[in-house]
């Protein structure tokens, strides 16, 4: 983690970790810290996690009793914590969709600087940025290096799957065709690429 340049946040991160875990609260590690904990290349220098919405108000109590300052944006899908200015966000509703036990159910116990926590696939951490692209936001660069970087850990016809009902999902998906990071839908690894 020291490569990403910014300790602090890593200490931040395990500190929320610890108190969500101490208070029993189901979450998962999301955004670009779970790319880096799947071992994958992430330019972003923030931390996510989820939660379900119903969490929202203990998690809140408990990360303020250990010393963290809440914050209720005017956004109704998160929550954010401040660590000595250091931001965390809290996500209850990403993309447009709850939290629920089937979100904790795709996740993968990784070790995070020491401190092993539940993170979201690499499929799921792929689906939720296809689907974060959208009319007002549409930035491919942000979305190439998760896709190259895990390629082999994401299932593609899931994702295919998940997020057929977004052009911009599917235009990313036909950029990494022709950049033959992925193979087209349809065809097995190893076809199609050269």
């Amino acid at each position: 983690m020291a490569e990403r340049g910014d300790e602090s946040l890593v200490h931040t991160l395990k500190k929320v970790a610890a108190v969500l875990k101490q208070s029993e609260i189901p979450f998962a590690l999301g955004g670009s810290f779970a790319v880096y904990a799947h071992g994958g290349h992430s330019s972003d220098h923030d931390v996510d996690f989820l939660i379900r919405e119903a969490d929202v108000d203990q998690a809140l109590e408990a990360l303020v009793a250990a010393g963290f300052v809440a914050e209720r944006p005017p956004e109704d899908w998160l929550v954010k914590v401040f660590d000595d200015g250091r931001m965390v966000d809290l996500i209850h509703r990403p993309i447009e969709t709850p939290v629920t036990e089937e979100t904790f159910a795709d996740t993968v116990i990784r070790p995070v600087d020491a401190i092993h926590m539940p993170v979201l696939s690499a499929t799921q951490l792929m689906v939720h940025k296809l689907l974060s692209f959208s009319q007002h936001y549409c930035d491919f660069a942000r979305g190439l290096p998760l896709a190259r970087s895990l390629r082999e850990q994401i299932d593609w016809e899931r994702v295919r799957k998940e997020t057929q009902h977004s052009p911009y999902a599917e235009a990313f998906l036909v950029l990494l065709d022709r950049l033959e990071v992925v193979p087209a839908a349809g065809t097995q690894p190893g076809e199609g690429t050269s």
